[in-house]
């Protein structure tokens, strides 16, 4: 790995106008592109102290060996340019959004001299059309059947087609009539082509013009007296307005736009995009890449740039391919219509963020779609609330991420192979433990306590704890709150591990515990972690260490897992251990932290709760409800009431002389004792 230090440029060299730089490794590839408002500020940033950048630009800069750039005119030339090198040079630190394979699509072979409609998930291929993606396969299916009934299309495979094709004879769907039947000549490939066009463009959205011929043709067979097939016809014009059902109607004025948002945690961003055209909604898609330190508006002006420009691009390449397709006959309406990329710029985006530059992105998806775009926030209404259902399903696309990523064996084999690796384990860290501290200003000071084992959550091993010796009266320190927990947790299983052999510890149990513990289910636990996580940085750690070395613990590893830049501290080490952003092991660590920290802060709502709804008052023998909000209201709190004497208590309506003396004890025990002669 090259020093940053051995190719940075000389200063004064670097030049202060819009540009766009390039990385390159010892191999001149192109490993990042970047643009900037001014090279030279921008430039300058990856030439500092080393330490103070992020993982991931960190590992750029040593990876790379090579700086140039190019100076261009104006921000939006350096947008469109930055777009050009993504897209030739595929740079590897370079956030790029692919389309998620894992939703299904509608797919048809536009391509082919036989088109075919066919359920598909994976990467795009041209000359294929593509419609979705939807949420579950079998609404593929059954809008590919529903609509078959109307545009029958070919949808076997290339297989079944030539077998059919040299037998003479037509498949099922072409007995039943869902099938036009072109392997056998029931139509030729002009007329199939014919009917793929108009199930493309009910796809695409162009629903009325084949709404209103299927009525016409109904209400025309039955003035003919045609009955059967103006029954055939209602049923092709249900099976329509099933389809169109399907689609919900969102924004009642008709509207073309575009909804975006961004969910993100530490480590990774889930995009969420909706394309509403015509008032509805007509495909969605979503993409989970990696998190950098950009914030998300960054993250959302990489995004608008790619998708866009792709799109923008690959219109005109299926443009170019129907173009060639086509077979012209001196002038007709392909050759005079150029391509319109408003079909895939609508004329309103709306995004959850804008933007960092959002007049140059403005300007460049206006020269993409040839009329003024219009990029903004909602603000309220009809749109503001279906932007709020994009962020939802943003958030549950990256939960859904997570879950998948924590149940597949293989990533949780390597998430924990790769802890071992960078801790220096003689094995894998099968049971790991992680603590973590929660509070507001002080009051209802809590701790959680989450196990996990073989990468899994132990949830019947959960135990949470409130924090007495470091908290109290409104103070709170979390270094020697971390201290006191560790020291509850392994300060019985010490004892145990030294008044009996190792094989019965397992069955030791927590009897002498005096603090509140709760876990869901009533069995304890005594044996170690392999692995025991704080939350917290380096005084975390030493905090932990100190409690470790006071009760001889030496076979369970200590680490703390930093919030800010994903760091991993170890006891004794000046300097953390950075694991790689796309880790197994630092997801798994993440989660196991973030679970820490959701348990926690469940208890301490719960504690919260449970304190704001008792009072002090409660406890007085013979005080109803009723003489309680009675006294309250009298002397305007309980703290004045308690600076209030026998005789003050007593002269509150309802309260004798036994009551008032009930009160009065209650709020000042052994008091009146004292006071006695």
């Amino acid at each position: 790995m090259a020093d940053p230090s051995t190719y940075r440029p000389a200063p004064g060299t670097i030049p202060t106008e819009p540009g766009v730089y390039r990385f390159r490794d010892e191999n001149r590839r192109v490993i990042y592109v970047g643009k900037a408002n001014s090279l030279r500020a921008r430039l300058s940033n990856y030439f500092q102290d080393v330490t103070g950048l992020h993982p991931r630009t960190r590992q750029m800069v040593f990876t790379a060996a090579s700086v140039e750039w190019t100076v261009v005119s104006s921000e939006v030339e350096a947008l469109q340019l930055e777009y050009t090198w993504i897209k030739r040079f595929d740079p590897r630190f370079n956030v790029k959004y692919r389309d998620d394979k894992t939703y299904p699509l509608l797919a048809v072979s536009t391509g082919e001299t036989i088109p075919r409609a066919f359920f598909y998930r994976g990467p795009r291929r041209r000359g294929v059309r593509y419609f979705g993606p939807y949420s579950h396969a079998w609404a593929v299916r059954e809008t590919l059947d529903l609509l078959t009934r109307v545009f029958p299309v070919r949808t076997c495979s290339k297989g079944v087609y030539n077998r059919h094709e040299k037998l003479g004879r037509p498949c099922l769907l072409g007995y039943i009539d869902k099938c036009s039947a072109p392997c056998v000549g029931r139509v030729t490939p002009e007329e199939h082509r014919e009917i793929v066009d108009g199930f493309v463009s009910f796809m695409a959205g162009h629903t009325d013009k084949v709404v209103r011929q299927l009525t016409r043709e109904m209400e025309q067979a039955a003035e003919d007296l045609e009955f059967e097939r103006a029954a055939r016809l209602r049923d092709d014009l249900g099976a329509i307005n099933k389809v169109m059902e399907q689609q919900a109607v969102v924004l009642g004025d008709a509207t073309d736009a575009d909804l975006i948002a961004v969910a993100s945690d530490e480590l990774e961003a889930a995009v969420q995009i909706f394309h509403v055209r015509g008032g509805r909604i007509r495909g969605q898609r979503g993409w989970v890449v990696e998190r950098t330190e950009e914030p998300l508006a960054a993250l959302m002006q990489d995004f608008l740039i790619q998708f866009y420009s792709d799109a923008v691009e690959r219109a005109l390449l299926d443009a170019a391919d129907e173009a060639a397709r086509v077979k012209r006959r001196g002038v007709d309406q392909y050759s005079t219509q150029p391509p319109k990329p408003g079909a895939v710029v609508p004329r309103e985006i709306l995004v959850q963020h804008l933007p960092d530059e959002c007049s140059e992105v403005e300007t460049l998806l206006t020269e993409l779609r040839g009329s003024a775009v219009d990029l903004r926030v909602p603000q309220r209404g009809d749109k503001r609330a279906l932007m709020e259902t994009v962020e939802r399903n943003a958030q549950e696309a990256l939960r859904q991420h997570k879950l998948k990523r924590v149940g597949d064996l293989t990533a949780r084999s390597a998430a924990l192979q790769d802890i071992q690796e960078v801790l220096g384990l003689e094995e894998a860290p099968l049971r790991i433990e992680c603590t973590d501290i929660s509070h507001i200003q002080g009051t209802d000071v809590v701790a959680s306590l989450v196990v996990f084992e073989d990468g899994l959550p132990r949830k019947s091993d959960y135990r949470r704890y409130r924090v007495k010796e470091a908290a109290g009266d409104g103070r709170s320190d979390d270094v020697a709150s971390i201290a006191e927990i560790t020291r509850r947790r392994f300060l019985r299983h010490n004892q145990d591990k030294l008044a009996v052999p190792d094989e019965e510890t397992e069955a030791q149990t927590f009897e002498d515990e005096k603090v509140e513990e709760f876990s869901t289910d009533a069995r304890r636990f005594a044996y170690p972690p392999n692995l025991f996580i704080v939350d917290g940085g380096l005084p975390q750690v030493n905090a932990a260490q100190k409690v470790f070395d006071e009760l001889g613990i030496v076979d369970v590893t200590l680490i703390g897992l930093a919030k800010r830049l994903e760091e991993i501290w170890v006891p004794g080490e000046s300097d953390p251990l950075i694991l790689p952003r796309s880790s197994q092991g630092l997801f798994l660590l993440q989660q196991i932290r973030d679970e820490a920290h959701r348990f926690a802060i469940t208890y301490h709502r719960q504690q919260r709760s449970k304190r704001m709804r008792v009072s002090e008052l409660d406890g007085v023998p013979g005080l109803g409800a009723t003489r309680r909000t009675e006294l309250v209201r009298h002397f305007g709190s309980v703290k004045k009431l308690k600076a209030a004497t026998l005789e003050e208590i007593a002269e509150v309506k309802g309260f004798g002389p036994k009551l008032a003396a009930a009160v009065f004890d209650h709020l000042h025990p052994g008091t009146r004792d004292s006071m006695a002669p």
